[in-house]
Formats: C-alpha cells, structure tokens, sequence
C-alpha cells in the first residue's frame, strides 16, 4: 500500500529542489566570476613583467587620439550594414526567383563575393575601379567593400529566412487572390525579417571587426590611429592592446 502523503509534502519538496537549483547557479555565476579576475589579473601582471613593461602613461597621453578613430570604425560599419541589407534582401529575392536572369545575376554575386577575400574586394574598390576611370573616396571605397561583401553573405541568411516562412500561409493569401508581390510584401517578408534580426546583430559585430581591413587604404579608423600613434613611439603592443 502506498503511504498517504502529509500535505503540503509536494510542496515543501518542490522548494527544497527550487532552492538547491538557486544555490547552484549562484555558486555558478561566482566561480565564473572569479575565474575571469583571476585571467584579467594573471594577463596584467604578465604585460607589467614584459622587458620593456606596459607603458601606461603612452595609453593616457594617446588615448583620445586612439579612440577619436571608434566615430568613424562605428558609422562606416552602420552605414555598410544598412546597404548589405538592402543587398541581402534582393539578392535573396533573385536566389529565389524563377526568372532565369535574375536567379543567375544573385547566384554569380553571391559565389564571386563569397570566393574572394574581403581584403581583395577594398583594394578592388579602391585601386583597380580607379584604372577605369570610376575613382571613389577612401570613405566610400572602403563602405562600399564592406556593404558589398556583407550583403552576399547575408543573401543565403535572408533566403533560409524567407523559406522559413510556412509554405501555408502563401498558399492561403493565393488562394484567396492576392497577388504574388502583395503576398511577399505584406506576408512573407515581415515574418522574416523577424527571424533574420539576429543573425543581422551578429553580422553588424563582425562588421565592426572586418572594418579594420580598410586601414590599409588609408581610412582613419580605430586600426589606422592606432598603428599612428604607436609605430613612432615604438609602443605598437600598448596601442593594438587599448585599441582592442
């Protein structure tokens, strides 16, 4: 025979596994904690023992030089961003197109971006446009590399979230004699663009790291100030460290 519970015995024992289950993600979180003083702390001491030791006082003089170079790293990764996604979106659009022309235009700028480095791409915009009379600023060079780059690798992010979208309710909106560009507007779309937002946030992160390469032309980003300010002091270590 099964014993009879005292009440509120569930309860009590749903409170006790509640509790335990708190006192393990607070344990957690501080051995987590720790670990990370302990790494930072570790990582300083060894900087500070180097031959040469951190020279904190080069990072307090050229700090505001450095970081002057964050404004421009951050508005040509926004402005690169927002005309990659305008590129995703029609290039998915063509991936997804029945018409033969469209479909091969998306498809040959998704492989011939997407087998190139991006390194080769900015001298491309930069350099070779140039040898045929098309000269583009530095600034514009450099976004338009960027934006061109991103946008074939978001095209195949933006197509899985377009076919994402339940085949249903574009087959209901035909049904019911919506045309096709209303039904992609107005339907498809919107629910996709919903379920591409994170991989755009984690695209707009790289960005903000690839945006690095257009030093190289001359682009006066975090990189470029930071070379500046450390190659004539010989203190490249200290101003790649601060302005990582």
């Amino acid at each position: 025979m099964a014993l009879p519970t005292q009440p509120g015995s569930a309860d009590l024992i749903l409170g006790e596994v509640r509790r335990a289950h708190r006192r393990q993600r607070v344990s957690f979180r501080l051995q987590f904690i720790a670990t990370w003083v302990v790494l930072i702390l570790g990582l300083v001491a060894i900087l500070a023992s180097g031959r040469r030791g951190f020279d904190l006082e080069f990072v307090q003089e050229w700090a505001p030089f450095i970081l002057s170079g964050a404004t421009t790293t951050v508005i040509v990764s926004l402005v690169s961003i927002v005309v990659a996604v305008v590129l995703a979106g029609l290039g998915a659009l063509g991936r997804l197109s029945t018409n033969p022309i469209l479909f091969g235009v998306a498809s040959l700028y998704v492989s011939l971006v997407r087998g190139t480095p991006l390194i080769v791409q900015i001298f491309f915009a930069y350099l070779a446009l140039a040898e045929v009379g098309i000269v583009l600023p530095i600034l514009v060079a450099g976004i338009s590399a960027l934006a061109f780059n991103y946008g074939a690798y978001m095209t195949e992010v933006f197509r899985a979230g377009i076919q994402a979208v339940p085949r249903g309710q574009r087959e209901a909106a035909q049904a019911l004699g919506m045309p096709e560009r209303f039904v992609m507007r107005r339907i498809v779309l919107p629910q996709a663009i919903r379920i591409v937002v994170p991989a755009i946030g984690n695209e707009f992160i790289a960005m903000i790291k690839d945006s690095a390469l257009i030093s190289t032309i001359g682009v006066t980003e975090l990189l470029w100030r930071a070379q500046a300010a450390g190659r004539p002091q010989v203190r490249i270590f200290e101003a790649l460290v601060f302005a990582a």
